[in-house]
């Protein structure tokens, strides 16, 4: 059984500290009398010579329980921090947060703002950011704003009198969530779509220039292997048919990328005005929400489902298939790891994207970095977008690889060819391949800032 220490049981503490202050008031008032008792009868009648006995008793009683406590803990707290042994000093924490990056390193940040976006930062680069503050933001924040609102404007024109594709999900179950499931604007044909996709192609890249992304190089390499992956007609086939057909390459059903930033979408839609998984409470966003359907979201349900709803994996699938046989039908994007890395690493892939077993467009994006790093890892929200406009020139290289045609084994087992994508999107991305997920990466945040909360702390006890 375990038992506290007295100095910490408060209820314990307390009462000795009762019985001595009794004491010692007696005690005074017997010096200031010459030690004599009786002559303060009059005034001290509840206080006798029997009474302070059996107070020194307990007194006696007490401090022999305290020392007999104090052998079954030998090694008491030394220090009021050591009192809390969930307080560590400031080195100790210092040494659990690198460990921490050691042990999380794909989500780890590496640049001049430290972990988390808070420093410490040199004073040069203070300096920097706030004549950045006062200049570049106001600037760049208005004509980012302006140029969402005017997209807006511009699908809200596009798509009136026009009903959205309501393909994803049955209408009973849109009836129950209350709101929009999956609904889009990206099956609409005719003008009206192309001026959609043209202006949201042209407005993502103006978006990314105010960002500081001047110019973005693409690459595109040529790949041997690549292209004995692809089909091709036996000698025996060419015998029995006496010449070989040249067949149209294969449409893409997806296009399978990294992800490091919320950025990344803006390239996306600059480059091929994409389908993107999202959560369905973007969908309800002011603005964002309808650019969302004409760019045909698939929307992830998080409340629970009936029987016989076929999922988000089901509903991806289909779009899939889709893209891949119907050049009309939107290309659907998607990050397969699940998760936003520094953009060193590259995490497990998820298998939705490759259960149709159609062929994949790997696109690898890297974002180079002197000061901030634009990845999207331990920084908050709010803080990375002020850095961002901060910084006057931000970077980013593509690199396009060619399309990836599986074979058979890979179309028969998913695993197999996510994991033949992934090794050669690290090989070509000269990208570190990592075990983790979207789960160690919020078991980080969230043991990353206890660390940080306690960091604080001593920053603010030194002030």
């Amino acid at each position: 059984m375990h038992v506290a220490p007295p100095n910490q049981n408060p209820l314990f503490s307390f009462h000795v500290y009762l019985l001595r202050r009794r004491v010692s008031v007696c005690a005074k008032s017997r010096n200031l009398h010459g030690g004599n008792l009786e002559t303060t009868r009059e005034e001290y009648e509840s206080i006798t010579r029997t009474q302070l006995e059996t107070l020194s008793t307990k007194i006696r009683f007490l401090t022999a329980m305290e020392s007999e406590l104090k052998d079954m803990n030998p090694n008491p707290p030394s220090s009021s921090k050591e009192d809390r042994p969930l307080l560590k000093s400031e080195s100790d924490v210092s040494a659990a947060i690198e460990e921490l990056d050691k042990k999380f390193a794909p989500f780890a940040r590496k640049d001049l703002y430290g972990t988390m976006g808070l420093g410490p930062f040199p004073t040069a680069e203070k300096v920097k950011l706030a004549v950045a503050m006062v200049t570049l933001v106001p600037v760049r924040f208005v004509l980012a704003m302006s140029i969402l609102v005017l997209y807006y404007l511009v699908c809200r024109v596009f798509t009136l009198f026009s009903s959205p594709y309501r393909g994803g999900e049955e209408e009973e179950e849109e009836e129950e969530g209350g709101g929009v499931v999956q609904e889009d604007y990206a099956h609409m044909e005719g003008w009206r779509r192309v001026v959609i996709v043209r202006c949201g192609r042209f407005l993502s890249r103006v978006l990314l220039f105010v960002f500081g992304f001047y110019w973005i190089p693409e690459s595109c390499p040529d790949r041997d292997s690549a292209a004995d992956s692809s089909p091709k007609t036996s000698s025996s086939e060419i015998a029995e048919n006496g010449e070989t057909d040249k067949e149209e390459p294969e449409r893409p059903g997806v296009i399978v990328s990294n992800h490091v930033s919320y950025l990344d979408i803006l390239y996306h839609m600059s480059a091929s005005f994409p389908s993107f998984v999202a959560k369905r409470s973007v969908g309800k966003l002011p603005l964002v929400g309808l650019i969302s359907k004409c760019l045909g979201c698939v929307y992830v349900q998080r409340e629970a489902k009936s029987p016989d709803f076929k999922g988000v994996s089901g509903t991806v699938n289909e779009r899939v298939r889709e893209a891949h046989r119907n050049k009309s039908a939107p290309t659907i994007m998607l990050f397969s790891e699940g998760t936003t890395t520094n953009g060193d690493y590259l995490l497990q892939f998820k298998t939705g994207a490759f259960l149709a077993g159609t062929p994949v467009l790997p696109v690898i994006l890297k974002y180079p970095y002197e000061r901030f790093s634009v990845a999207w890892d331990t920084i908050s929200g709010a803080r990375h977008i002020i850095f961002l406009l901060c910084q006057f020139v931000n970077h980013l290289e593509v690199i396009r690889l060619p399309v990836y045609y599986p074979s058979q084994e890979e179309k028969d087992d998913p695993k197999l060819y996510a994991s033949n994508v992934r090794r050669l999107m690290a090989t070509e991305g000269n990208l570190i391949l990592s075990d983790l997920g979207l789960g160690d990466k919020r078991i980080y945040h969230a043991t990353l800032n206890g660390n940080l909360r306690q960091l604080r702390v001593f920053h603010q006890k030194e002030e």
